[in-house]
């Protein structure tokens, strides 16, 4: 089958749905489906976070490729089965684009200045969203599928496959929106040296579990501090691990340049070296 690269979408579209054609396509691409696609799709994801975070707009280019290709694989297997094809994607999207951004493709009583400054805080967006579920529900109805899951609390929308630092930040901006919330940082600081002092008092009986949640409390009372202080902390987060890299590397380097190896080499070496890479970086 000859078939040559193209910049029109449809091409994509063409080579997505010969790979996924019994008999003539890839083996392996027949044998996915939804779920087993899912790892695919995050870790696409998070390679165009690195591409952006390491500033590589040509590697962004591919990267955005493959999350692009993600979309396409989705929706032909969903097209295969009757249920949707790559066209309903775009439209609903472009379809929630117009509605969502009125002050740009309609009329609206607010500019675009005033709609992202107060929309928020307004409830615009809030009252968006929510005729559009209405709208989904409406639709589900009428396609004869069953009804999703009635939300009985405000964080239930939250999806709990978010990755966990950005979950955690939703939850906390969510319940911000009806007070409960801090008002001032310190007493976010002051809730994580409460959180550190309780994981303190689990490591003298040397419970794991007990370890792990209140482990899990500081972490979530530190990304409440980054959201309170307008920090991404997975960002925030990736900028560490970036210098934590380089600062090992340069431990790595040093006493590779002294004949001896990273096991030979002790502790109180390698303190020191770390320290002489936090003053050059």
């Amino acid at each position: 089958m000859s078939i040559q690269p193209s910049r029109d979408i449809s091409r994509l579209l063409e080579i997505m749905k010969a790979l996924r054609t019994p008999g003539t396509g890839c083996p392996w691409d027949l044998e996915q489906d939804f779920k087993s696609i899912v790892p695919y799709t995050i870790e696409e994801a998070c390679e165009v976070a690195d591409a952006i975070e390491r500033n590589d707009m040509e590697d962004l280019r591919l990267e955005l490729g493959d999350l692009l290709l993600q979309s396409v694989y989705h929706a032909q297997m969903a097209s295969e089965e009757g249920l949707f094809d790559f066209g309903d994607v775009v439209q609903g999207i472009t379809q929630k684009m117009i509605r969502r951004h009125p002050h740009v493709f309609g009329t609206a009583d607010v500019s675009a200045e005033e709609f992202s400054a107060k929309g928020l805080a307004e409830g615009t967006w809030e009252r968006i969203k929510a005729e559009e579920k209405a709208e989904a529900a409406a639709l589900r109805a009428r396609k004869g599928l069953p009804a999703k899951d009635n939300n009985t609390s405000l964080l239930d929308d939250i999806p709990n496959t978010l990755p966990s630092l950005a979950c955690a930040v939703k939850l906390q901006k969510k319940a911000s929106k009806v007070g409960f919330d801090w008002n001032d940082p310190h007493a976010v600081i002051a809730k994580i040296r409460e959180e550190l002092d309780e994981f303190e008092e689990e490591l003298k009986v040397d419970n794991q579990q007990k370890q792990s949640e209140e482990l899990g409390d500081i972490l979530f009372a530190l990304a409440n501090l980054a959201r309170h202080q307008k920090i991404d902390p997975d960002s925030a987060l990736r900028s560490t691990n970036q210098k934590f890299r380089n600062r090992f590397a340069y431990i790595e380097e040093t006493i590779g340049r002294e004949n001896e190896t990273m096991e030979s080499a002790s502790l109180e070496i390698m303190d020191k070296l770390w320290n002489e890479a936090k003053t050059n970086t």
